[in-house]
């Protein structure tokens, strides 16, 4: 499960530079090709301060990815503080796909990366990007649910489907033409009646 905010301001400075480290190469380059060492060197920590933060590799990919799965949380939450109507969260939560799609260095979703590279959904790294997705269509549901959608369930499926699209499309193709059809995209999902099944 992902640490509390209050954790991850507790956690050594050795333990924070591995992980922010770890980040950038992780997201920049892929998991299986960058090696331990690496992030050791890179960090400036010794091997024995990394392993006994992270007694494994997976152990540091899935840190990495519940960091992200956190500061999505910590957003989303930051939104409904804010009081902002359910609809109009679930048009920024897509705008903002839209955004950082466009934006430098945009290499995809992270839990969609992952899951490309480690293939077995039985591995612990797959479970929590289950667990991520899980938080993904509950939170899309959920919005659905108090917009007045009729079947927010269904609909919720369909949001995380151009979800995907938005991550996946705005790596392979070109993310300023992408960008404006996502809140038409958007619209029309919210607006349109459920097809008969």
């Amino acid at each position: 499960m992902t640490a509390p905010a209050s954790e991850h301001r507790r956690q050594s400075p050795a333990r924070r530079r591995v992980l922010d480290t770890a980040a950038a190469l992780f997201y920049a380059e892929g998991l299986h090709t960058v090696g331990i060492d690496r992030i050791i060197a890179q960090a400036g920590v010794a091997k024995a301060t990394f392993y006994h933060h992270f007694p494994a590799k997976d152990e540091l990919v899935r840190a990495y990815l519940d960091e992200e799965y956190q500061r999505q949380r910590a957003a989303i939450e930051a939104m409904r503080t804010a009081s902002i109507e359910p609809r109009q969260i679930l048009l920024a939560i897509f705008e903002y796909l839209g955004k950082t799609g466009a934006s430098a260095g945009f290499r995809g979703c992270p839990f969609t990366n992952a899951a490309a590279e480690y293939p077995d959904p039985a591995h612990p790294v797959r479970r929590t990007i289950a667990e991520y997705r899980r938080w993904s269509h509950t939170l899309f549901r959920d919005l659905l649910a108090d917009a007045g959608d009729p079947d927010p369930e269904r609909t919720a499926t369909i949001l995380m489907m151009l979800r995907d699209g938005i991550v996946v499309g705005s790596d392979l193709d070109d993310p300023n033409a992408l960008r404006p059809v996502i809140r038409d995209a958007l619209i029309r999902v919210l607006d349109g009646q459920t097809p008969p099944t």
